[in-house]
């Protein structure tokens, strides 16, 4: 009876030798069909690949490195994953790296600096073609450092500044600018912004853009509400009664995103309080979902998609001997949908209240 070990010894995976003794070929063709099949004759490398087949032969990623040529693995660092706009961005991400007959794995950080480090160290043990990352926070020096030791970063939704790195950034206080002025534009002056618990760069911004349109007007500084988003029915519970409980209360509130703006929707309703009639709702993203739900929501557009191809894209130049790093920021723009509205009459200058 074999016992483990001499099973082991016996299972093990099959190398070029094996394939080029089923095929009949040197190993030097065998390379050929896996490298530079052009080079190949059309039976020889059908021979080959159905000897491959018959083997079992599987190609070993370190061994294709230390040939010099570079891995197919590409770290996807993203705060989210279970938020829709991390999904759609790491398609965008997964489309191109697909093409260039790369694999993606995605990791979720959960907006944790700690984890973020972890995830990145294990990253790196593997030496993948490059990171693609979301930083947790304004501590970006790490991020050069990973390049300087040799696996390429480029930064997703977040400016590079001084660093010598390729990003893809969003100017999110335009953003924020942009909602605050559609909500000015309808009559709107008391308004809100729901943010979370956790701090982020792009959430801060938002919330900048949207005092600076606020103040030009002349209008009263956004009140900031805070939700945990870890659990969306209490926290938007919690945001409503704190919103409600403002002196005078809203007649619009912007959201950090299009996730919490639907949820915040909901929690209005289940409170009596009808969207957009008495109370104005302005997310963040467009997601997919966003125009399909009912009341469609307004909310800020970013090329979700399109901001994980151009950041794959960039990845891959990395590779070229002529790349420069390069940065390339996106503006958003504003989709008006059925979550808003001018403000009713319940938001009088005189009370600036709405029933409970």
């Amino acid at each position: 009876m074999i016992d483990a070990a001499q099973q082991r010894a016996v299972v093990r995976r099959s190398g070029m030798r094996d394939v080029a003794r089923a095929a009949g070929v040197s190993i030097s063709t065998v390379a050929n069909v896996l490298n530079n099949p052009a080079v190949v004759a059309d039976a020889t490398r059908t021979r080959v690949e159905e000897a491959m087949a018959a083997v079992g032969f599987v190609r070993s990623g370190p061994a294709r490195q230390l040939r010099g040529l570079p891995s197919r693995l590409v770290g996807s660092v993203t705060l989210d994953q279970a938020n829709p706009f991390y999904a759609e961005l790491n398609r965008g991400i997964e489309d191109r790296l697909d093409e260039a007959g790369c694999l993606v794995l995605a990791c979720s950080t959960d907006i944790q600096p700690d984890k973020e480090l972890r995830i990145l160290r294990l990253l790196e043990e593997q030496s993948p073609r490059g990171i693609i990352v979301t930083p947790t926070g304004e501590n970006l020096e790490q991020f050069e450092a990973i390049a300087r030791r040799g696996t390429p970063v480029v930064l997703l939704d977040a400016p590079r500044g001084a660093l010598d790195l390729c990003a893809v950034a969003v100017d999110h206080v335009a953003g924020g600018r942009l909602a605050g002025e559609h909500l000015l534009g309808l009559g709107h002056r008391h308004i809100a912004f729901v943010s979370a618990t956790w701090d982020v760069p792009p959430v801060r911004d938002r919330l900048e853009g949207l005092r600076r349109a606020l103040g030009e007007a002349g209008a009263q500084m956004p009140v900031e509400v805070r939700m945990d988003q870890g659990d969306l029915y209490r926290g938007t519970e919690e945001a409503v009664l704190a919103l409600l409980a403002l002196d005078p209360s809203p007649s619009a509130v912007v959201c950090l995103n299009d996730v919490a703006a639907l949820a915040l929707v909901r929690a209005l309703e289940r409170r009596g309080l009808r969207v957009p009639a008495d109370v104005s709702v302005v997310g963040y993203d467009d997601v997919p979902f966003a125009a399909h739900v009912q009341p469609a929501l307004t909310t800020v557009r970013r090329p979700i998609r399109n901001l994980g191809r151009i950041a794959a894209e960039l990845l891959l130049a990395e590779s070229t001997p002529t790349h420069h790093h390069e940065e390339q920021v996106f503006r958003p723009k504003l989709v008006s949908r059925a979550t808003t509205a001018p403000p009713s009459s319940l938001h009088s200058a005189a009370s600036g209240r709405r029933p409970r």
